[in-house]
Formats: C-alpha cells, structure tokens, sequence
C-alpha cells in the first residue's frame, strides 16, 4: 500500500463508520402512538374481557419489535408483539404484522405484573387515513389458549395539514 492510499483508506473507513453507526442508530429507535376510540373485543388467555375494554391503544416501536398494547379498565393489559421488520401486505391498504409474543399484565400493589407468552398469530390494520382505522389482533399459545383484541379509532389529519 503505498502513501498515498493511506488517506483514502482512513476516509473510506470514517465513512463505513458513520453508516454503520446511523443504521445501528435506527435499528434502535423507538416511537410510541396513542390511539384513542373505541374497543370491541378483549380476549386474554381466553377470559372475554371486551365488556372491560379501555378506550386507547398504543402502538410503540422500539429496537426491531412493534407492539400493539390494549387495556381492560380493571388494570389488565395485552401487548402483541412481533418484530417490525416481517410486516407484510394483505391488500394494497392492510398490513399485516406477524406476532410471536403476547404479554398479558396486571396491576397489583406492588405493581404491573406481566407475564410473556409465545404464542402465533397476526395484527391486521389499515393505514391511517382521514376515517376509521380498525386494528385486530389474535393470537394462540399452546400454553395459555386464545388472545383477541379489536380497536376502532377515528383518525384525522394533522394540525395544519393540506385538506384532501
């Protein structure tokens, strides 16, 4: 390697560098939505909570993983989890997110309880546009029996954005 390769090479690497530490950078991100509307169904580990069922819904990224998290107004929670990057296209406006983990949880006094559960299954939701968006879970483990959650929100454009 001659000498003046050596400048080239230490720029090539400042540059692999930078990439590499902006892909890990946004392999870790994280971003949490609060969805509020209605839910019509709450399934967790085969007790039909869905008389229970809160109002809000979040959906939070963080690292590879997308959860869909709902809430019984009793304390009980459900996350469905799958990894981000195995979503797939049901129709042109329906992704669907494979889950391999459901995290059902409970309020105590000394807490929030949560109990992680492989089990298989799919979140299906269209994209958000001016209108109702619905998301619908479910899922099976052999260990614990059926989850199911159903959500319905209304969604509206952004402060300040263009009309359609």
């Amino acid at each position: 390697m001659t000498t003046h390769a050596l400048p080239r090479l230490a720029i090539l690497l400042a540059l692999v560098s930078a990439a590499l530490a902006a892909s890990a950078g946004a392999a870790r991100a994280q971003a949490a939505v609060r969805l509020e509307g209605s839910c019509s169904r709450l399934v967790i580990a085969g007790q039909d909570l869905s008389g229970a069922c809160a109002g809000t819904l979040m959906n939070t990224v963080a690292r590879t993983r997308t959860s869909f998290d709902f809430a019984a107004r009793d304390g009980q929670t459900l996350s469905f989890s799958g990894t981000g990057s195995q979503q797939e296209r049901t129709e042109e406006t329906d992704p669907l997110q494979p889950i391999n983990l459901v995290i059902p949880g409970r309020k105590t006094p000394e807490g929030v309880v949560q109990n992680p559960v492989l089990a298989v299954g799919a979140c299906r939701f269209t994209n958000p546009e001016p209108g109702k968006t619905e998301i619908a879970c479910e899922a099976n483990s052999a260990e614990k029996g059926a989850f199911a959650a159903t959500f319905l929100t209304e969604t509206r454009p952004a402060p300040g954005a263009p009309k359609p």
